[in-house]
């Protein structure tokens, strides 16, 4: 992948890998979500599905692999949908993508207090400080995460910004996914 620092963790760079190819999809998107994988794992037990996903004979031994599970459905909120959802093992960690709409912190002083979940969000959709962003965030069994943000108004590779706190929210419900 052109945009991945190699020495990245292999957790950094499967984020920046699906932050590029969710972007190369456009915005306005439904959120995605996508199961990650031990790439050697992969390519020893599943050769075939390894080699449609070009990963036969790469040299690279240590990463993860990606792989986009079904539409997540947009009729049901999104923290009752992964509340639903159980892993394999062979499935090492999860992902998710979700635009959203975000004020600045110094709008926050401004929000009105009687405001429904509803007109809360028509509110920040007509504030004009509002940035749409872009978000993907991983989780690994082990309790590892990490997050990628990509603003709408600066949506170039260079300037997502990773770090494993940025959604801890999302990264919380994520991690419940692997929850016994």
């Amino acid at each position: 992948m052109s945009n991945t620092p190699m020495a990245a963790s292999p957790l950094t760079r499967a984020v920046l890998e699906i932050d590029e190819y969710v972007s190369g999809l456009g915005w306005d998107r439904p959120a995605r979500l996508f199961a990650l994988v031990d790439t050697a794992r992969l390519r020893a037990q599943e050769p075939s599905l390894a080699a449609q996903l070009g990963l036969g004979d790469e040299s690279e031994t240590v990463g993860l692999t990606p792989i986009e599970q079904d539409e997540v459905p947009s009729g049901k909120p999104l923290d009752e949908f992964l509340a639903t959802i159980a892993w394999p093992d062979a499935v090492t960690g999860c992902a998710l993508t979700v635009e959203r709409l975000m004020l600045p912190p110094s709008a926050e002083t401004q929000v009105p207090s009687d405001l429904d979940e509803v007109r809360l969000a028509e509110w920040v959709a007509r504030h004009p400080a509002r940035q749409e962003v872009r978000m993907t965030v991983a989780v690994l069994r082990d309790g590892s995460r990490e997050s990628a943000l990509r603003l709408r108004e600066k949506d170039t590779p260079t300037e997502v910004l990773t770090g494993p706190d940025l959604v801890p929210g999302l990264a919380d419900a994520l991690a419940a996914t692997f929850a016994d």
